[in-house]
């Protein structure tokens, strides 16, 4: 797979770092001399231009890209690269850094976005998931919106010790898909119980299901 990733800075580098050492092919762009550093990523192609340039992205050659990660700094940089990216580009994947959280909104598909990452955010409901017991914490928005990942602990005092996955009704389009319990990944089967502790991972389609999914487990 070819990635492209625009901010040659410690996150940008870090990706690249990553993605190589998987057996992807790099091409970091980055229009700041002082970090363009290709030694730190020697595997990586390294092109020394303003990402928000069309004509810098054709000579790059950004439509042989498979996925375009704007990486920068800078909110503004980042949606206008992903806005190139997958108006002018025709790249299938776009994922964006979003460093102030209140530009999360804008990080959508109408900029071209199609997975945005808030570290604040996922920082913030990974305390939440570490401290919560029994509360239902979204960890991931997926597919520009329309699904999240959510996460429940059930408490030691858990009305739904003993029973069966097939007997819990679900909120509709809520799936419970992973239950973690101790250093197992179990794949629930209707068959399988529930134990204090177990950690359930759900995809639900809606923000508003949190409360819905807490009264089918009892909570």
């Amino acid at each position: 797979m070819r990635v492209a990733i625009a901010g040659a800075g410690a996150v940008g580098r870090s990706i690249a770092a990553e993605l190589v050492a998987n057996g992807h092919q790099v091409m970091l762009i980055e229009r700041q001399a002082a970090q363009f550093e290709p030694h730190t990523v020697e595997q990586a192609e390294w092109v020394l231009a303003d990402a928000c340039e069309l004509s810098s992205l054709e000579d790059a050659g950004l439509q042989l890209c498979d996925v375009v990660i704007a990486a920068t700094g800078d909110d503004k940089v980042n949606l206008v690269v992903s806005l190139l990216a997958k108006t002018e580009f025709a790249v299938r994947r776009v994922v964006a850094r979003v460093n102030d959280p209140a530009n999360e909104w804008l990080f959508t598909e109408a900029w071209g976005v199609d997975v945005a990452v808030s570290t604040p955010r996922i920082l913030a409901a990974m305390v939440e998931e570490a401290v919560s017991v029994g509360d239902v914490v979204q960890l991931l928005t997926l597919r520009q919106g329309q699904a999240n990942l959510v996460e429940m602990t059930l408490p030691e005092d858990t009305p739904m010790a003993g029973k069966p996955v097939q007997e819990v009704t679900l909120p509709r389009d809520v799936a419970l898909v992973t239950i973690l319990r101790g250093g197992r990944v179990i794949v629930p089967q209707p068959e399988d119980t529930f134990e204090p502790g177990d950690e359930l991972l759900f995809v639900a389609a809606a923000n508003s299901v949190e409360q819905e999914i807490r009264s089918a487990l009892g909570a």
